[in-house]
C-alpha cells in the first residue's frame, strides 16, 4: 500500500474528488464478499481463502500459458520464455500455499467438511483448463461439467485445439527438424504419447545448445514448468493425505488414489527422456 504522506503534492489530485481509487481499480468491496462459510467453524475461512487465492493465480496463468502458446505458434520463441518464466513462479506460491492449509489439522476440517456437499476442485474448470493446455487431455474429464453448458463448451474447445507442447513440436518442426507427419497431424484431442523423432530432435538441441539456443531455451522452460507442476501435485497429495488421509474426497471423487495417479503423468515427456540418452 502507498504511503501517501511521501507523494508530491498533487500527484493524486483527483483521489477522493471522482478519481479511481485503489479499492475501486481491484473491486475489492466486491472481492472481500466473495469469501461466505457456510458453517460457523474458524477455519473454513482459511479453506475458502486458499482456495479462491488458488483460483485467482491459475487466471494469470492461464493468462499467460494461452499468450505463450500464441507466440510459439507465430515462430516468435523469446516472448514466451518471460510468460513461461513467470508461470513456474507462480506454481512456487501455490506450492507453498499448501504449508498455509497444513496449518488446518483434521480436526478442524471434519468440523465443517460434511457441509461442502458435493463440492470438489474436482470441478474445477480452471485448473481443468490448465492441464488441458499443458497436454494431459482426456474427454472423460469433461463430465463433471455437463451440466454447465457454457463452460462445457470452452473446455471442449480447449481440448481440441493443440496444446503447448503440440507447439512447441511443431515449431521442431518449422526449425527443420525431421518430425515423424503423424505426430503432427495426431489428434490433439488426445494426449501426446513419446515418440522417437521428437526425442531425437531435442537431443540434437542438447547437444549443440549454442547452435540451437532458442529451443534449448524453450525446452528448459518447458521442463521448468513440469517440475513446478509436479512439485504441486506431490504438495497437494501430501497434505490431503495429511488432512483426510485415504478417505474419498468430496463430491466422491477418488481423492488419494486420484491425486497418486496423477503424479505419474508426464506433460513433456521427452524432454525427460532425453536426459538419459544424452
Amino acid at each position: 500500500m502507498t504511503d501517501n504522506r511521501n507523494l508530491p503534492e498533487g500527484a493524486y489530485s483527483d483521489f477522493g474528488r471522482g478519481g479511481l481509487s485503489y479499492g475501486q481499480y481491484l473491486a475489492l468491496d466486491d472481492m472481500l464478499q466473495l469469501q461466505r462459510p457456510v458453517s460457523a467453524e474458524h477455519d473454513e475461512m482459511l479453506f475458502i481463502v486458499i482456495h479462491q487465492a488458488t483460483e485467482l493465480w491459475m487466471r494469470l496463468m492461464l493468462h499467460e500459458i494461452h499468450a505463450a502458446i500464441s507466440e510459439i505458434r507465430a515462430n516468435r520463441l523469446g516472448p514466451s520464455f518471460k510468460m513461461l518464466a513467470r508461470v513456474s513462479r507462480i506454481q512456487s506460491i501455490l506450492i507453498e500455499s499448501w504449508s498455509i492449509l497444513s496449518t488446518m489439522t483434521p480436526a478442524d476440517y471434519l468440523k465443517f467438511r460434511d457441509k461442502l456437499g458435493p463440492a470438489s476442485g474436482f470441478q474445477s474448470q480452471q485448473y481443468r483448463e490448465l492441464e488441458f493446455l499443458l497436454g494431459n487431455k482426456r474427454e472423460a474429464f469433461l463430465a463433471p461439467f455437463r451440466h454447465q453448458p457454457g463452460v462445457h463448451r470452452h473446455l471442449e474447445d480447449v481440448l481440441a485445439t493443440p496444446s503447448l507442447y503440440d507447439e512447441a513440436i511443431r515449431a521442431l518442426s518449422r526449425r527443420g527438424f525431421s518430425i515423424d507427419p503423424a505426430v503432427l497431424a495426431r489428434d490433439v484431442r488426445k494426449s501426446h504419447e513419446p515418440d522417437p523423432s521428437v526425442e531425437a530432435a531435442w537431443l540434437e538441441i542438447y547437444r549443440n545448445t549454442g547452435t540451437h539456443w532458442e529451443l534449448y531455451e524453450l525446452a528448459e522452460k518447458l521442463v521448468d514448468l513440469e517440475d513446478a507442476f509436479q512439485q504441486w501435485r506431490f504438495r497437494h497429495l501430501g497434505t490431503v493425505t495429511r488432512i483426510i488421509g485415504a478417505k474419498r474426497g468430496t463430491g466422491g471423487t477418488a481423492g488419494l488414489s486420484y491425486l497418486k495417479r496423477a503424479l505419474d503423468y508426464c506433460f513433456f515427456p521427452e524432454l525427460w527422456s532425453v536426459r538419459t540418452i544424452l
